[in-house]
């Protein structure tokens, strides 16, 4: 055998799978088709990294709305604050901000990515980059190697896949892994794009009138066809010249698909709560307040110290309200339409960008088919999944970095304490 683990793929997962395989003492070869390692991880937060969120597990779970009880087992074995004590051991200072993000204090990727390429190398780990898998050899219902692409057979006594997914691809993220999967017996949940901005056909969209405009601190809502909210979130957003952008866009992303998927297509509606801190007869209030204090003054020029610029034109047509009208004019109805816009300016979304895309990949290797303590197959022995390939899902923030390096921790320890224990049976 040529080597004990086989670990194909070089990001998040792959990179901690093949440091936890090696801290065992294992033979661990490490391939990457791509010619840099920890490609994704490079440029996740912004170019900063964000390596994990400093949540409790329950809390924590929650913020993995695809599938993040699966991750019990694994976080407890390996959870955020050991990724924490993990890079600090390496010499990364970490600091957290908001919401629990973690950053390294350097605010630099390369830092993260570095110290952990580092820490691979120096267990001795055999790295080859530039070398594209063909498939996973399977032999007498276990994993037995790998095939490269140029023909060359690699054996080992377990396997370990974590290529990621289909979302971001100029990272080497092409869904390589799904049919190596279904080869070995796995079922694949659709794969469809979360963490993706929102598309919509509202003339107000498509005439680019609001592209550019940034809100902070609103709440976004998901409302199914018949009118039940499904999921809020509260954050900033972007107005882009296709549709939403920004975070609380992105955290909706997978209630809209499904929701589409539920109606066969056209249109699901979402809110936007300007003032989310604020009811309805606050914003009346107000804002007729303000038009009181300079009851001379149009209230499209008015409304300017309470509201987006931008946006103010589209909320006085959607009320009916002439945005030349002065304070002792206003229709008193309208202005309560007013402030109900401003509660929930109504949105149509048609559909999100690709999957390709999303910053994650939502579906995978079906969670039912892996064992959640060790990330082994339950289909086939010595085969292992870890990472964006698995059907986990979390929201930006940390969160799927945590999945990425707790599943890929728990199959570089399994697979490698599996392996030695084969090999040490085969001498006997």
């Amino acid at each position: 055998m040529d080597y004990d683990v086989i670990v194909v793929g070089g990001g998040s997962a792959g990179l901690m799978a093949a440091a936890a395989a090696g801290e065992r003492g294992a033979r661990v070869l490490l391939l990457d088709k791509g010619d840099k390692l920890g490609r994704k991880l490079g440029i996740s937060g912004g170019g900063r990294c964000n390596v994990t969120n400093n949540k409790e597990y329950d809390e924590l779970i929650k913020w993995i709305p695809g599938n993040g009880r699966f991750l019990y087992s694994a976080l407890s074995q390996f959870g955020s604050r050991d990724i924490v004590a993990f890079f600090e051991g390496l010499g990364i200072a970490l600091k957290e901000e908001d919401n629990g993000r973690m950053f390294p204090v350097s605010d630099k990727a390369k830092t993260v990515v570095d110290a952990l390429i580092g820490r691979v190398r120096s267990l001795g780990v055999e790295v080859r980059i530039n070398s594209p898998v063909e498939r996973v050899v399977y032999e007498n219902g276990r994993a037995a190697g790998v095939r490269l692409r140029g023909g060359q057979h690699l054996g080992a006594s377990c396997v370990i896949v974590a290529v990621g997914g289909k979302s971001v691809p100029k990272t080497g993220s092409t869904g390589d892994g799904y049919p190596w999967a279904e080869e070995a017996g796995h079922t694949i949940t659709r794969l469809f794009p979360t963490e993706v901005p929102l598309t919509s056909g509202a003339a107000y969209i498509q005439s680019k009138e609001l592209q550019g405009l940034s809100l902070r601190g609103i709440e976004m809502t998901v409302w199914n066809a018949k009118g039940k909210k499904l999921v809020s979130h509260n954050g900033d957003m972007l107005f882009t010249h296709f549709g939403l952008s920004g975070p609380a866009a992105l955290r909706c992303s997978q209630y809209v698909v499904k929701e589409l998927d539920k109606q066969a297509g056209g249109t699901v509606r979402v809110t936007i709560d300007l003032m989310p801190e604020r009811s309805a007869d606050d914003v009346y209030r107000e804002t007729m307040n303000l038009t009181a204090a300079d009851p001379k003054k149009a209230i499209k020029n008015v409304l300017k110290s309470a509201l987006p610029e931008k946006l103010i034109p589209l909320l006085l047509i959607r009320a009916e309200l002439d945005e030349m009208l002065t304070h002792d004019n206003i229709p008193k109805t309208k202005w309560t339409e007013l402030a109900r816009l401003v509660k929930a300016f109504p949105v149509p979304v048609n559909g999100t960008l690709s999957i390709e895309e999303a910053f994650v990949t939502g579906g995978g290797v079906h969670l039912k088919e892996i064992d959640p303590h060790t990330m082994q197959s339950k289909r086939t022995d010595g085969l292992y999944f870890c990472g964006e390939i698995l059907d986990i899902h979390g929201y930006t923030g940390g969160y799927n970095i945590t999945a990425a390096f707790s599943t890929g921790h728990a199959a570089g320890t399994d697979a490698a304490e599996r392996a030695l224990e084969l090999r040490t049976s085969r001498k006997i």
